[in-house]
């Protein structure tokens, strides 16, 4: 017996970038279940932003934009953000009935559906799709660096991606990897807890002075997507554009707290050693290594060039344009998601045009802006 379901779109993931997808369909017409189906593998709605730790507040949020749509207002600022945002998404999809499907598990995406349909196989069972938007961001495929002795640390060793909060490192002797904003972050909870903190990075940390405008962004928006587009790995926007120099930041390099060491050359098991024989004792290695695309499903469709990564143009891969990728690479911000989202159900509806029969059941209705207080 043939279990397999047939919709027009499927969506994987149900983060900024999903949802922003999602609402632009159900807006020019397609209807959930009926046309297109949003599948997420997390126990609730928040995406990425469920699982950060309790000391991420709200009011720390930098660059956070409400989704299409509906407004996300009045959000307290001593809440933690996993809470406000899980309260707003959850809000959002009962608001423009999305119906998100979770918890599901999306195994592989291969073809040979009929009629050039791609097969999405998931814990939930198999979906026949024309169009595939992977909207999965990074949070499930943490990076962690190979140094020699890894395996001998007796501390504890643990990722950005399970950072419990600083309250959790009190007394303890912290060495932070990563020159990224999370580390600058966690080095700044840390200091008034551990009894010792070392911040190591590969290459010296960029500190940006002055606001960061919309030509910034566009600048280092389009560095990345040049990235993008000769099929290498999508590099963060920060990478680009430096970490910001805030109050906050100047006292902790006054303080010493943000005081960069060269990257170790191997790890023992009580601490980390450089080439010249300096060692640094710790308890634990916190690797603020940062995410890489999650994208492993995808591997069926040989997607990947062989720089690393998969070359678009817009959102449709090169190498397929059935998929399209939305919060990746130059999309991965919200602000990025929410105009990626838009510009690949644009390109989907197009090509959906063009079909007179399903064209001619759907109607391109606007929907109300929405508020929301959290």
């Amino acid at each position: 017996m043939n279990n397999t379901r047939e919709v027009e779109v499927v969506v994987i993931g149900a983060g900024q970038a999903g949802l922003s997808s999602a609402y632009h369909l159900r807006r020019t017409g397609f209807e959930p279940e009926r046309d297109f189906v949003v599948l997420d593998h997390s126990p609730g709605p928040g995406g990425a932003w469920q699982f950060r730790w309790p000391s991420l507040t709200y009011g720390k949020v930098h660059g956070m934009h409400s989704l299409p749509g509906m407004e996300l207002t009045d959000a307290d600022p001593a809440r933690p953000s996993s809470q406000v945002v899980a309260e707003y998404f959850t809000a959002y999809e009962s608001a423009f009935g999305l119906r998100v499907r979770r918890p599901v598990d999306v195994r592989a995406v291969r073809d040979g559906g009929e009629g050039g349909r791609l097969l999405v196989e998931t814990s939930d069972g198999t979906w026949s799709t024309r169009t595939l938007i992977n909207a999965t961001g990074t949070w499930d495929r943490p990076f962690w660096p190979r140094y020699p002795g890894q395996e001998t640390f007796r501390g504890r060793q643990l990722h950005t991606a399970r950072y419990p909060g600083p309250e959790a490192f009190a007394g303890r002797r912290v060495v932070v990897v990563g020159g990224g904003a999370s580390g600058t972050q966690h080095l700044m909870e840390l200091a008034p807890y551990a009894a010792a903190t070392t911040w190591v990075t590969r290459r010296p940390p960029v500190f940006r002075e002055g606001p960061f405008t919309e030509d910034v962004g566009r600048a280092a928006v389009a560095l990345v997507e040049e990235r993008v587009r000769r099929g290498l790995p999508p590099r963060s926007v920060v990478s680009v554009t430096g970490l910001p120099l805030d109050d906050a930041v100047r006292q902790a390099i006054a303080d010493g707290v943000l005081d960069r060491q060269p990257m170790f050359d191997r790890i023992t098991p009580d601490g980390v050693q450089w080439r010249d024989g300096r060692r640094v004792e710790a308890d634990v290695i916190l690797w603020a290594t940062g995410f890489r695309p999650a994208v492993d499903h995808l591997a069926p469709l040989k997607l990947r060039e062989p720089g690393g990564g998969i070359r678009a143009e817009g959102t449709r891969a090169v190498a397929d344009p059935r998929i399209h990728l939305v919060g990746y690479g130059p999309s991965a911000s919200t602000i990025g998601a929410n105009r990626a989202g838009r510009a690949a159900v644009r390109d989907i509806r197009r090509l959906s045009a063009a079909e007179p029969a399903r064209a001619a059941q759907r109607a391109d209705t606007a929907r109300p802006t929405v508020s929301v207080a959290a």
